[in-house]
């Protein structure tokens, strides 16, 4: 972070703006707080400073800190949701760009002031672990994080963490890509061995959507079982839905209420950009998601602890929440979360962007016939291939744009063959059928092997995992 540019920091909306120089200032805090070495914490000032610079020319006003920018001047055509043509634009509910490539994380990761998982700390998790990194790690699939090394040292010493990640249900029907921070959640589980708590946002959706309670309750049933279907360890891992839990637990229902206590109406607003027309209740969620960050917040597992650190996967849409939370954290006296966050599975039709549970054929979704697979590839995955046969051949594919080869990225774990596919197919010598096969056969068992799994999954079991219970994990 400290060593980008000014010229790079300087660009972007007034409100990303915003949001880096928050950042910013945590970075800072964090490097006094660890005693970290001067020119360290200098340079990161110095950083901040050329940001809070860029901030008053760029909106007029000096930056402070619970007064995110107002609107600007309809003229300048800029706002929450207008997005440069060049620019990404990405929250906990929309994610736009105009690149076929995808988001451009880099980009990402210097807006929202966490750090890059380089090769150096991949090497670290497979010491510290003592096994191979999962493919998500080796691919740069989990890209980003924020405090990573804290929760190595603290395994390395053998002090306790444990796992945090949720789902918000917003459907029946989930497919792979929601799919993406469990299997790297459940890898998490199995090799440091820690508890897991899986958080199903049904209120959230009742709030956003037109959904009744029952529904988003029920639907937070079903996609329960698709979770479970990726293999948690039932006497490590808690599922809750909020409508459930937060009305039978104190614990979690006063961190709620201190998290509330000092977040304001304006820092949402910056954060989340809610407006004055929408209902308290969106306004009050972040505190809710914000919760499980706590161990407190789960009495039956950790007892009365405050000071056991918590590791989030999750994409990197939902880090507002969770910047928010770390701001927090210190205030109310707990460690702030530790967070690993992952790339977005992009859509059948293009890297554009997120897909939508609402539009089948934006997706290949769980519960897909192998028919329906093959035809989805075949029909829609957008195309890094040429015009004809004979421009492919001499020219090749690309496969930075070709949704077929991003899908093998998250899903074919032989490092070897992903490397011969993308040469064979950037060379020319693999047509986009061949790679579009190579892709149907990875997919069909795949989810084939999940829907077997998921039909064993009984309402007792979900009654189970969802039960309010120790884990059987002991923190000392």
């Amino acid at each position: 972070m400290a060593d980008m540019s000014n010229g790079e920091q300087g660009c972007g909306s007034p409100l990303e703006l915003f949001h880096s120089i928050a950042a910013q200032e945590e970075l800072v805090r964090d490097l006094e707080a660890r005693n970290a070495a001067k020119d360290e914490i200098d340079s990161a000032v110095k950083m901040l400073s050329s940001l809070k610079t860029s901030y008053k020319a760029a909106t007029g006003e000096d930056y402070k800190v619970d007064c995110p920018p107002r609107d600007p001047a309809p003229e300048s055509g800029e706002g929450l949701d207008a997005t440069d043509a060049d620019e990404d634009f990405v929250d906990p509910w929309t994610v736009q760009t105009s690149s076929a490539k995808g988001i451009d994380y880099d980009k990402l990761i210097v807006r929202f002031g966490s750090s890059k998982i380089d090769k150096e700390l991949v090497n670290r998790i497979e010491r510290a672990t003592g096994q191979r990194p999962h493919r998500f790690l080796r691919r740069g699939i989990f890209f980003s994080h924020r405090d990573m090394h804290q929760i190595l040292d603290a395994y390395e010493n053998k002090k306790p963490f444990y796992l945090y990640t949720g789902r918000g249900p917003s459907s029946e029907a989930m497919h792979v890509g929601h799919l993406i921070p469990f299997i790297f959640t459940k890898w998490l589980q199995d090799v440091f061995n820690v508890p897991l708590v899986i958080q199903m946002t049904d209120d959230e959706k009742y709030l956003w959507k037109d959904l009744t309670l029952d529904q988003a309750y029920g639907y937070a049933v079903e996609n329960a079982k698709d979770i479970i279907a990726c293999g948690f360890d039932i006497n490590k891992t808690f599922i809750f839905s909020d409508l459930d839990y937060m009305g039978m637990s104190p614990g979690f229902y006063k961190n709620v209420v201190k998290i509330q206590k000092h977040v304001t109406f304006n820092q949402v607003k910056g954060i989340f950009g809610f407006t004055d027309s929408d209902c308290i209740g969106k306004i009050s969620f972040p505190a809710i998601q914000a919760a499980p960050s706590f161990s407190n917040s789960f009495p039956q597992i950790f007892r009365d602890r405050t000071d056991v650190q918590c590791l989030i996967p999750c994409a990197i849409d939902q880090d507002p929440y969770f910047r928010m939370t770390r701001d927090v954290a210190p205030r109310i006296g707990y460690p702030k979360p530790a967070l690993l966050h992952s790339t977005f599975f992009p859509a059948l039709q293009g890297a554009q962007t997120k897909m939508s549970a609402s539009d089948p054929n934006s997706s290949i979704f769980l519960t897909d016939t192998a028919k329906q697979i093959k035809t989805k590839v075949n029909k829609h995955a957008f195309s890094g291939g040429r015009d004809t046969v004979e421009e492919h051949r001499q020219f090749g594919g690309n496969c930075d744009v070709d949704v077929s080869f991003m899908y093998l990225t998250f899903f074919l774990e032989d490092d070897d063959k992903l490397e011969q596919i993308r040469r064979d197919y950037t060379s020319g010598a693999m047509l986009t059928g061949e790679l579009k096969k190579e892709l149907i056969e990875v997919l069909q068992p795949l989810i084939a092997e999940h829907q077997a799994r998921r039909k064993e999954v009984t309402d007792e079991i979900v009654k189970e995992f969802m039960t309010p219970r120790k884990l059987s994990y002991d923190f000392q």
